[in-house]
């Protein structure tokens, strides 16, 4: 498996020493043979963040395209840039790359190259989360960030042969303006993008109440698109609660605290409501205190369906390979046991039922071909 670069320049530690000696002690800690049918495992990925994908490379190619930025454009200093004190200095951090995506220009680049990154892990399909309140009101025309994001689509698709499809996402922390607008553009005709599959809701979650979005929820819903909110990430289980009763969420981000309540997570493994783990991302950010203590275990013993994911790969010094990784070490899974895992993310996607089920044949078939060799 492809080596990642460590998250960090300065050694942030927690009670299972630095992020960057788990990660490395829960990859190191598998055979090569694991590690590399990782590599070739085709994969689906369902949470994922189109600015938090931006490579160091590509950050410091936008950070030196606008220089009154405080971004570093030197590559190494991006690792001690991309060191978080907190969530909330996450979401500062985060907030100050969003506003190097100033043209179309950008943003094609961006989402291209992203689309150039999942192909090269053998991800054949992905729901990519985009915040496009967040470049519009930064002065990109609505209408000329659609046409990006859908060239870059279909030319990666085209190119690399990975299917994207998009989540438009409502950033929390901007308020009901911002998710008065990312409703409008995401149910107006004239401007909804062809791969426009769900709605969602990011960003900070203290302070930031999950009802208060229902009625833009509601929209997008009727509007035919799914419900895919972030919860209970950093808040506790009733914010997951929330977002399955007021925003009739299909599948939840993180949900992290769901393991703090019984009865959620029975209700989660009952309706097959999926949940989009992220494990690094969640040291990274101190949502959990280090990987042993993730409650990724409490979600499988419970029957919940589990999918893994990146959320800010470049961001967490990781990325989806990795993630795997981490999964096969903390539930100590085989090649069969990660491909049911892959197959999880297949059966939780919004792709159709023919593409499901061509997808998941292409992992049986591949861990097939794996074991007989």
């Amino acid at each position: 498996m492809t080596r990642v670069a460590p998250p960090t320049g300065r050694a942030r530690r927690s009670r299972g020493g630095t992020l960057t000696d788990q990660l490395a002690a829960a990859t190191a800690g598998l055979n090569r043979d694991l590690h590399a049918f990782i590599a070739g495992l085709p994969k689906a990925e369902l949470h994922v963040h189109h600015v938090g994908s931006a490579s160091p490379r590509i950050v410091s190619e936008l950070a030196a395209r606008h220089p009154d930025s405080k971004v570093p454009t030197d590559v190494e200093a991006l690792a001690d840039y991309f060191t978080f004190t907190d969530f909330a200095h996450f979401i500062e951090v985060y907030l100050s790359v969003v506003d190097l995506i100033r043209t179309p220009e950008d943003v094609r680049l961006l989402t291209y190259e992203v689309a150039r990154e999942l192909a090269r892990q053998q991800v054949r399909y992905a729901e990519l989360t985009i915040t496009p309140f967040s470049s519009t009101r930064r002065g990109i025309d609505e209408r000329a960030f659609m046409d990006a994001i859908e060239d870059a689509r279909k030319a990666a698709e085209k190119e690399f042969g990975t299917v994207l499809r998009w989540c438009f996402d409502i950033p929390g922390e901007a308020g009901l303006e911002s998710a008065e607008e990312t409703a409008r553009m995401a149910t107006d005709d004239r401007l909804r993008p062809e791969g426009l599959v769900s709605f969602g809701l990011g960003g900070p979650e203290i302070g930031v109440p999950r009802p208060q979005f229902k009625p833009f929820f509601d929209r997008a819903i009727a509007a035919g698109l799914h419900s895919v909110p972030h919860a209970g990430e950093t808040t506790g289980p009733q914010t997951v609660w929330d977002a399955l009763n007021e925003l009739r969420a299909e599948r939840i981000g993180h949900g992290t605290s769901s393991a703090q309540d019984p009865e959620l997570l029975a209700h989660l493994a009952e309706r097959r409501i999926a949940l989009e783990v992220c494990p690094t991302s969640n040291i990274a950010t101190r949502a959990v205190t280090d990987l042993d203590q993730h409650p990724i275990k409490e979600f499988t013993r419970a029957g919940v369906l589990v999918t893994i994911n990146s959320d800010d790969p470049p961001m967490f010094g990781t990325d989806l390979n990795t993630e795997y990784a981490v999964a096969a070490r903390l539930l100590g899974l085989d090649e069969r046991g990660l491909a049911e895992l892959a197959k999880n993310a297949v059966e939780a996607s919004f792709m159709d039922p023919a593409d499901k089920a061509r997808l998941a044949g292409e992992i049986d078939t591949y861990t097939t071909s794996w074991l007989a060799s």
